[in-house]
């Protein structure tokens, strides 16, 4: 299209977003509405996809569903011409200026590429995926204190966890009930002085483990320890999560030792052209905070292409 590397015989997107969960769609809006030519590759594993119903997200009295959101997300990307494909993308490369993105037999091109494939929540031990998948539906099933602690207000609640995490999650959910349960989900605890007496302090009590069997009782969840099947009215597992950063660290992106991406305060990674945002960054793993990251991200890479390209119309 012209000669500063627009062409006219192999179309290359202005940005391809990996990832379609709260982060990369609303990058994607705000990019549609700079006119620039993007594209989002979209699995289907968005964790907002799985929230029964969110309280926290400003703007929906009364809750809202994950998928619910983020179908109207998608369609507000739409509106304005935001290219959605439901493929996962398999590998990233950078050939000269331009990216390449995989998807099975297929290879686009583009000039940026944004990184919003956020994470994957580790569940408890052993744990069958149908009931995993009713427990959460129910609200017997937790992943997030920041997000819903308020809904478990004295209720009888247990962390599945241990060590450092275990116990700081427990201590941030006290502030909600006191009836609160530690289970080693592998055997006995690796608590050191400090933990057990910050425990001890917050009267929080501690099971062994090993967990490995599960039941939905009337509107409890039942654990196994090793005092026997302990039922809950809400299970929260603080097991970590598996950070989805591999495509932008198999093109020289730098991340921590958790698997992060390391960004700067505009989104940038350490290789040019590259972005991310969302919980694939080191951060507040939350909606509201992906899509602020989206904004900046999204705004940086439109400053980004006018740098490089005429954007005029």
């Amino acid at each position: 299209m012209d000669a500063e590397g627009k062409s006219d015989t192999v179309h290359v997107d202005d940005c391809i977003i990996i990832g379609a969960g709260p982060a990369g769609l609303t990058a994607a809006i705000y990019l549609a509405r700079f006119h620039l030519s993007i594209r989002l590759f979209d699995c289907g594993t968005s964790r907002a996809a799985l929230i029964p119903r969110t309280h926290n997200h400003a703007g929906y009295p009364g809750g809202i569903r994950g998928t619910a959101l983020l179908a109207l997300m998608q369609q507000q990307a739409a509106e304005f011409g935001a290219v959605r494909e439901e493929r996962r993308v398999e590998s990233l490369r950078k050939d000269g200026q331009f990216f390449e993105v995989t998807t099975g037999e297929r290879t686009v091109k583009a000039r940026t590429v944004l990184i919003a494939t956020g994470v994957f929540n580790r569940h408890p031990p052993e744990m069958a995926d149908d009931l995993h998948d009713a427990a959460l539906e129910r609200g017997l099933l937790r992943y997030c204190p920041i997000c819903d602690g308020y809904e478990v207000t004295d209720r009888k609640v247990a962390v599945i966890g241990t060590g450092d995490h275990g116990t700081a999650e427990a201590l941030f959910l006290r502030g909600y009930t006191r009836d609160l349960t530690l289970i080693s989900p592998d055997g006995e605890h690796d608590l050191d002085d400090a933990c057990n007496t910050k425990l001890d302090e917050a009267g929080i009590i501690r099971k062994s483990g090993p967990c490995g069997s599960y039941a939905i009782e009337g509107d409890r969840l039942a654990v196994e320890t090793a005092d026997g099947m302990l039922a809950f009215d809400s299970v929260y597992p603080a097991l970590g999560s598996h950070i989805r950063s591999e495509l932008a660290v198999d093109v020289g992106a730098t991340a921590s030792e958790d698997g992060c991406l390391d960004v700067d305060e505009h989104q940038r990674t350490s290789v040019e052209g590259l972005f991310a945002a969302g919980d694939v960054v080191k951060g507040l793993d939350q909606i509201s905070h992906a899509m602020g990251q989206a904004g900046v991200a999204a705004t940086t890479i439109r400053n980004y292409l006018a740098d490089k390209y005429t954007l005029y119309r």
